[in-house]
């Protein structure tokens, strides 16, 4: 009778602790945020006090981990088929959009889906601005254009890596301008402002937080915004728009979850970065990084990404295929 009793309380015993664990209070230990692209980059300069901000609100370690190649596609893919439970998240840019449009485009099987994600929030909005190397004489854009057309296919300007953000709105330019250059692609903002600055290409298009501290220094000069209206912090710099092209673009940030990750994560999730972004800190941080807090919950999130990635699905259709090296 004691050997049934026992058994009975054993399995008693096995049955209660999945159900604990099972409501076990999220998050629980590390939570890892992954930004596909090298340090100095625009996504870097968001990741990094936002991961320092959530580490104090969850009362857990939160790790940023870069993981860059291919145009941020490696990082991405990592988080898309990584445990959805709430641990492993995504902090990440505009470009999240273009990649699966450009491998549809190549006819090529793709690295990710957008359907593989949950948007969290949109975080930042930094104004991209067209900047050349300041040893050059162009003072404005028509000048550059002038000399472009003068030597087709000599200059060089840098991306971030192919179809990447900074590919997309240059491609875009020089379609609408009816220009060729070369392309010198790396892995992230940071090493392309590198290029720029030694020379080995002319021009990029930079987001302001990570442009503007050469501009002041002067040793970039900014010809034009992709805003729609002019540049709060460059208000002499004129838009694509006033120069004649159609275009609009902006450098967007925003915190991503793998499909499926349980919902009362991605509510902790959703709450922490909404006290986040009201926090004096990170106000400050970005404030000093250039760029501009742009925040939206996951309802309206949702509503922008759906639109703004129909968008740029068509943008890559009128680009076409590229050059890429």
């Amino acid at each position: 009778m004691k050997r049934v009793i026992a058994a009975i309380a054993l399995a008693a015993l096995g049955l209660v602790a999945p159900v604990a664990a099972a409501q076990e209070s999220y998050p629980s230990r590390n939570v890892t945020i992954v930004a596909p692209f090298p340090p100095g980059g625009v996504v870097d300069l968001t990741g990094r006090p936002l991961v320092a901000a959530l580490e104090k609100i969850l009362k857990q370690p939160v790790v940023l981990s870069n993981k860059a190649g291919a145009a941020g596609a490696v990082g991405r893919q990592s988080v898309a088929i990584s445990k959805p439970d709430g641990y492993t998240l995504l902090v990440d840019l505009v470009s999240i959009s273009t990649l699966p449009p450009v491998d549809a485009l190549f006819g090529r099987p793709p690295t990710y889906t957008l359907d593989q994600f949950v948007g969290i929030a949109r975080l930042t909005n930094d104004l991209p601005l067209f900047v050349v190397n300041a040893q050059h004489p162009w003072k404005t854009l028509p000048e550059l254009v002038a000399d472009l057309k003068k030597r087709p296919g000599e200059l060089t300007f840098a991306s971030s890596g192919p179809y990447g953000a900074s590919h997309v709105p240059m491609e875009w330019f020089l379609q609408l301008a009816g220009l060729k250059m070369r392309h010198l692609p790396t892995t992230g903002g940071g090493p392309a402002t590198t290029a720029v600055l030694g020379n080995h290409a002319q021009m990029w298009i930079s987001p302001t937080g990570i442009g503007a501290p050469h501009i002041k220094s002067g040793k970039l000069r900014a010809l034009a915004t992709f805003s729609a209206t002019r540049h709060p912090r460059f208000p002499d710099v004129p838009t694509m728009k006033e120069l004649g092209y159609d275009i609009e673009y902006y450098y967007w940030t925003g915190l991503f979850a793998p499909k499926g990750t349980p919902p009362a994560a991605l509510k902790v999730i959703g709450d922490a970065v909404r006290e986040v972004v009201q926090t004096s800190d990170f106000k400050n941080v970005i404030d000093k990084a250039e760029t501009e807090i742009a925040y939206l919950g996951t309802e309206d999130f949702k509503k922008f990404w759906d639109k703004e990635s129909a968008v740029l699905a068509g943008v890559i259709q009128k680009i076409g295929k590229v050059e890429t090296k």
